[in-house]
Parts: C-alpha cells; sequence; structure tokens
C-alpha cells in the first residue's frame, strides 16, 4: 500500500474494557471506586512521609516515589477511560493519544527502577546494618531516585517519538481501553519493525536486570535473615521484605504477559486486556496497602496524624 498519500488519523477510537454482557456500567463504577482508593492510599503515603519526620528515611522516600508513580501511572488514563463512558464518546485525539501512551510508560519504567532501589535498600538495611546509615544517606537516596526517573524517560522517549511520527492510515479503532504501545502499532502503516526490536530490547533490559538485582538481593536478604540468632529479628525481617516481594511477583508477572512479544501484528489483545486491569489498575491501588498494612511505623504516624488532625469539642 502506498503511505505517500494517505491522510493521518486526526483521532483513535478506544474499544474500551474487556466486556461482560449486562455489566458494563458496574465494570466502569468498579473503576473509578479503585482509582478513588488508588489516590487515597497512595496519597496517604506521600502526604505522611512528607509531613513526618519519623517516616523521613530511604525506605519511605522511594516508598514515597513508588506512590507517586501509581497516582500518575493510573492518572494518565483512567479519567479518559471514565469521561469517554460518561459521553458515550470513545475517541481520543492523535497527540493526546501519544502523550497518555508517553507518560503511562514514563511511570511503568520508573517503577521497575524505584522498585529495583527499595529491594537495594533493604539489601543494606539487612545485610550491612552498621554501614547502612552511611551509605544511604539523604543525597544518595535523591540521586538514586532522580537516576531512577531520568533512565525512566530516556527508555522510552525514542520509541514514543517513532511512533508519533508513524502514518495510521487503515484503521484508527485501538482494540484496547488506552493507548498501549502493542494495539497502537498493530494498526500502523509503515515499517514497525526497527520500533519492536526496540520496544523489546528496552523491555527485556529494564525488566530482566531489574528483576536480576531484585532476585539478587532477596537471595542475600534470605540468607542473611537465616543466619541471625533471633527468632524475633528474623520474623521482623521477614515481615518487612514479604510485602515487597507480593508486589514483585504480582508486577513482574503481569508484565511479563503483557509487553514480552517480539511482534505485535498477528497478537490477539482479548486476554492481554484482562491481564491489563491487573498491571493498569489492581497493582497501583494494592502498592499501598501491602506495603504498609504490616508496617508498625506507618500505622503509627498515620495514627498520630489523625489524632492532631481530628477536631476536638468542649466538654459542656
Amino acid at each position: 500500500m502506498n503511505l505517500t498519500n494517505c491522510t493521518r488519523a486526526t483521532e483513535f477510537i478506544l474499544v474500551g474494557l474487556p466486556s461482560v454482557w449486562g455489566m458494563e456500567g458496574m465494570m466502569y463504577a468498579g473503576v473509578f471506586l479503585l482509582y478513588l482508593l488508588c489516590l487515597m492510599g497512595n496519597g496517604l503515603i506521600v502526604v505522611m512521609v512528607l509531613v513526618d519526620r519519623h517516616l523521613q528515611k530511604p525506605m519511605y522516600f522511594f516508598l514515597s516515589n513508588l506512590s507517586f508513580i501509581d497516582i500518575g501511572h493510573t492518572t494518565a488514563f483512567i479519567p479518559k477511560l471514565l469521561l469517554n463512558y460518561l459521553s458515550a464518546n470513545n475517541s481520543i485525539c492523535f497527540y493526546c493519544c501519544v502523550i497518555q501512551l508517553c507518560f503511562y510508560f514514563l511511570f511503568g519504567v520508573t517503577e521497575f527502577f524505584i522498585i529495583t532501589l527499595i529491594s537495594l535498600d533493604r539489601y543494606l538495611a539487612i545485610c550491612h546494618p552498621l554501614r547502612y546509615a552511611t551509605i544511604m544517606t539523604s543525597g544518595v537516596c535523591l540521586k538514586l531516585a532522580i537516576t531512577a526517573w531520568f533512565g525512566g524517560f530516556f527508555s522510552i522517549i525514542c520509541q514514543v517519538v517513532m511512533i508519533a511520527n508513524l502514518p495510521f492510515c487503515t484503521s484508527n479503532i485501538i482494540n484496547h481501553f488506552f493507548c498501549d504501545v502493542g494495539p497502537v502499532l498493530k494498526i500502523a502503516g509503515g515499517d514497525i519493525h526497527v520500533i519492536e526490536a526496540l520496544g523489546f530490547l528496552v523491555t527485556v533490559v529494564v525488566i530482566m536486570s531489574s528483576l536480576l538485582f531484585t532476585l539478587i538481593s532477596y537471595l542475600f536478604i534470605i540468607s542473611t535473615v537465616l543466619r541471625m540468632p533471633s527468632t524475633t529479628g528474623q520474623q521482623r525481617a521477614f515481615s518487612t521484605c514479604a510485602s515487597h516481594l507480593i508486589v514483585v511477583c504480582i508486577f513482574y508477572g503481569s508484565v511479563f504477559f503483557v509487553y514480552l512479544r517480539p511482534t505485535v501484528k498477528n497478537s490477539s489483545f482479548s486476554v492481554i486486556k484482562s491481564v491489563s486491569v491487573v498491571n493498569a489498575i489492581l497493582i497501583p491501588v494494592l502498592n499501598p496497602f501491602i506495603y504498609t498494612i504490616r508496617n508498625n511505623e506507618v500505622k503509627e504516624a498515620v495514627s498520630k496524624a489523625l489524632t492532631k488532625w481530628t477536631p476536638t469539642f468542649p466538654k459542656n
């Protein structure tokens, strides 16, 4: 097909969430409630780390970055998804789609780096407790976080620019509920092999290096914990790290299924959309609860804040 004289699509049509007949309204209401939970849970962590000096430690600094990422990750597409449903119009403009794709993957790739930094922090805290305070200073933590954000940006910007310059002439229907790279490339014209190869390379390098570093960190952590003479110390260390391992298993598992594919032209996105709901909606909601449900420092900080901010009425 001659793509030279084609007219590029100015907007796309998003198919939407995986459909269950008669349950569409309930599904979108569920997404709205999950989004509110995500904003409240992750927002609470960010605010508490900022205002409570007891939580201004490396672990909570990285956790607040993760919470900010989860807010941005979901905000990149959920408001548009809900707005389209309310207006019964599933369209999204071309450049809005590119911007959505850019921010979604910026937050997504940066999340891998932040999760890696959390595992590094836990490794140093448990395996090198005497040197931990001198290694993980506030300056070092800030530099590591900035590096993670810049690493996320430079990992995705080349691919996003290349996608933005592709011709979309044959179809403007995206079989997804947001502008994900796979469904967008499936309807693109021109040669997408370079973009696919670049995306696959970035995915493998970022995911595999992050996962490998995290697994090695936890092998050292488990080895150190098992050598602890105190059973109480072992339980405390395992309790601290168990939440992170749960997030790692869920997050990496879903991402492997959705994005670790060398080609998209022959892919079917019906199952992938369902798994994307877990990766893009459920995990950002679960993260603050998984990380804090057994964390006494966070619970105490929240309890103090609620006590401080709750108005007291004079007794008659």
